[in-house]
């Protein structure tokens, strides 16, 4: 059971460890650019990640993996700009982390630096372990994403529920429990059994945010343009739209257009 929620002035690690314990729920969004974040951020929401889905939504690419790591600066910086109480989470994207621990770190350092983020995120279990402990050794944090990864979507060939059968299972359990261990002050799980997130979560003392993962865990995860409609052609289950932008967009856009041609907009109160 969730308890009150408590008044935080600033979202850290630790506070997210200390809101597990005292059973909060923890609220989790993406943003990329300043006017968003300093909507989420204003709104109250616990983490805002810098999600390396704005390969998606922002630039349109079919996966997450085309977007580089001078990008991810840019949009985290623009967030950071922005944010007063949330803790930023950036996603160290595709190719920047996976195949040298000395590669991992220069680039969590660059995001750091360069964007002034909170901590980072990174996909994958024990094939990563040794970039995981690099980074924590430079005293930055990082949040892991266990399940569905989509930086290796090629090789599972589909976004369909991942750890269904007990193998896979076994080995989500063991690397979550590797990522604890190494240090990571949270964990991202992406659509996977509820049941299988419930056991993890009650497994670790650290934070589990699910993403098609049932409620059994510490927090929730969504692609704000996605909860806002904004994304109208993404219908996985786990998505709840809060409000149908597209449309709302598309009838402010057409009664715009309208206005001009029409020499309604601007009239005389709407000019010098």
């Amino acid at each position: 059971m969730s308890t009150a929620k408590k008044q935080y002035k600033r979202i850290t690690t630790k506070t997210l460890v200390d809101m597990k314990n005292r059973g909060e729920k923890i609220s989790m969004l993406t943003a990329y650019d300043y006017t968003m974040a300093k909507i989420v951020d204003g709104a109250g929401i616990d983490v805002i990640l810098v999600g390396d889905s704005a390969s998606n939504v922002m630039a349109g690419h079919e996966t997450t993996l085309p977007i580089t790591l001078d990008q991810m600066i840019y949009h985290a910086t623009s967030v950071i700009r922005a944010v007063n109480r949330s803790l930023v989470v950036v996603d160290i994207p595709f190719g920047s982390y996976q195949s040298d621990p000395k590669e991992a770190l220069r680039s969590a350092i660059r995001i750091m630096k360069e964007s002034g983020g909170h901590a980072v995120k990174v996909e994958g279990g024990k094939e990563i372990k040794d970039s995981v402990k690099r980074i924590l050794n430079a005293g930055i944090p990082v949040m892991g994403h266990l399940g569905l990864t989509p930086q290796s979507i090629y090789k599972f060939g589909t976004y369909t529920v991942r750890a269904k059968e007990d193998a896979e299972a076994e080995a989500l359990i063991q690397d979550a429990l590797l990522l604890e261990k190494a240090g990571c002050f949270a964990i991202v799980l992406e659509k996977v059994p509820a049941k299988l997130a419930k056991e993890v979560a009650q497994s670790l003392t650290i934070p589990v945010i699910g993403i098609g993962a049932g409620n059994d865990v510490d927090g929730q995860v969504l692609v704000t343009h996605d909860m806002l409609g904004m994304t109208h052609e993404f219908n996985p289950r786990f998505l709840r739209r809060y409000l149908d932008m597209y449309q709302e967009m598309t009838t402010a856009f057409k009664n715009y257009s309208t206005d001009v041609k029409s020499g309604d907009f601007p009239n005389d109160t709407e000019q010098y």
